[in-house]
């Protein structure tokens, strides 16, 4: 880690915990761990940038004006803390991320969150095309299980599945304990 580190906190939002309307495999400790990112990253006088999902009126979850698309309080921004809100997985896609991480001079961006087949790998993916150095915590961050053609894939394997696909030649994916 550098001084031009930030922590870019993707989607730790209510609809992802038991009880919204989409939760996820250990989300719980996905938040707790980071919250550990963001005390750190605080005490280290870093960036922090919160990135929060809306999708439309009929989404299946993050509905606009929802508890559920809130961000959970385990992460809840300070007030000098960037919020950045997307409606697509790629937290760059039409939002002013980039523009927020080149204003400050970053070079490297933390990342965790949810859900790590979607918005982790696409916003992770899309860092590195944009020049940084990226890292994945990957205890940090949440996935769901997933069917396809006829296969049912549960979370870990999902999570497995991206953090071995973006480690090395995206991101490097490490731990909490870890993440300095």
């Amino acid at each position: 880690m550098t001084d031009k580190t930030a922590l870019v906190l993707v989607d730790i939002q209510n609809d992802y915990f038991e009880g919204g309307l989409w939760p996820l495999h250990n989300m719980d400790t996905a938040a707790a761990n980071a919250a550990r990112l963001l005390v750190k990253a605080r005490v280290a006088g870093r960036i922090v940038i919160h990135v929060r999902h809306e999708g439309g009126e009929t989404a299946p979850f993050f509905r606009p004006n929802s508890v559920g698309a809130q961000i959970h309080d385990a992460v809840a921004p300070l007030p000098e803390e960037v919020v950045v809100l997307k409606h697509r997985p790629n937290s760059f896609h039409e939002t002013d991320l980039l523009e927020h991480l080149q204003a400050a001079k970053i070079t490297e961006v933390q990342i965790a969150g949810a859900m790590a087949q979607m918005c982790i790998d696409a916003t992770a993916r899309a860092a590195k095309d944009f020049g940084f150095e990226v890292s994945v915590v990957a205890d940090a961050c949440a996935a769901k299980a997933v069917d396809w053609n006829g296969v049912s894939v549960p979370a870990p394997a999902v999570m497995a599945s991206f953090m071995a696909a973006l480690s090395g030649t995206y991101a490097r994916v490490i731990k909490t304990d870890e993440a300095a």
